[in-house]
């Protein structure tokens, strides 16, 4: 049974989330993530390949990796001198799937205990 507590520390845990999906140019880039590895570039984009293919300018898209990085969304793997980005979504969906059964689990408490 889920408690307000552990909902509160749940929404928390998932705040950098929110933060970086709440972006319309990380959205883009993540789009380009997942089209690269759906036709095929299983390594992902290097900057300068995202940077082709959104209207940013590559200190900017290294800014949004950077918080994209840092959420979990996206991963790097270094290749010679050039990092490349692919998107880390399972992970990712499997914390905001915890909190969706947690808000479930909370309210259909709070249904219950209506008179």
């Amino acid at each position: 049974m889920a408690n307000g507590q552990e909902l509160e520390q749940r929404f928390q845990d998932c705040m950098p989330l929110f933060i970086a999906l709440g972006d319309e140019m990380r959205l883009a880039i993540l789009a380009a993530l997942t089209r690269a590895v759906r036709s095929g570039r299983s390594g992902g984009l290097n900057v300068n390949e995202i940077t082709c293919q959104t209207s940013l300018s590559r200190p900017a898209i290294s800014h949004h990796l950077k918080i994209l990085r840092e959420s979990g969304l996206v991963e790097v793997q270094r290749s010679g001198t050039s990092n490349y980005y692919r998107p880390a979504l399972l992970s990712v969906t499997r914390e905001l799937m915890k909190l969706g059964n947690l808000v479930e689990d909370f309210f259909s408490q709070e249904t219950l205990r209506e008179p």
